[in-house]
């Protein structure tokens, strides 16, 4: 006895007149404000994204160099009087 294979096709989701996928490629077109991801998918990705900015911040704070932010010893004088 073989199962039945699983289907990831929304076109059975959604109720349409033909059930091809040229027409729920236009109803899909056509109705945008009712395409929602599921939960389970929506909590997954926003994992995923706290996960990568949390591994980027790390990145950052390993690999950046500090700079200074005025120049040291005397340049700092000399450039601002030769404006004038």
């Amino acid at each position: 006895m073989t199962r039945r294979k699983k289907t990831r096709s929304l076109a059975d989701k959604v109720t349409i007149r033909t059930g091809k996928r040229k027409d729920y490629r236009r109803w899909r077109h056509d109705n945008p404000d009712q395409l929602q991801s599921t939960p389970r998918f929506a909590a997954k990705k926003r994992n995923q994204r706290k996960a990568q900015a949390a591994s980027k911040l790390e990145r950052q704070r390993r690999e950046a160099t500090t700079l200074p932010l005025t120049p040291q010893g005397s340049d700092a004088t000399t450039d601002s009087s030769q404006d004038s």
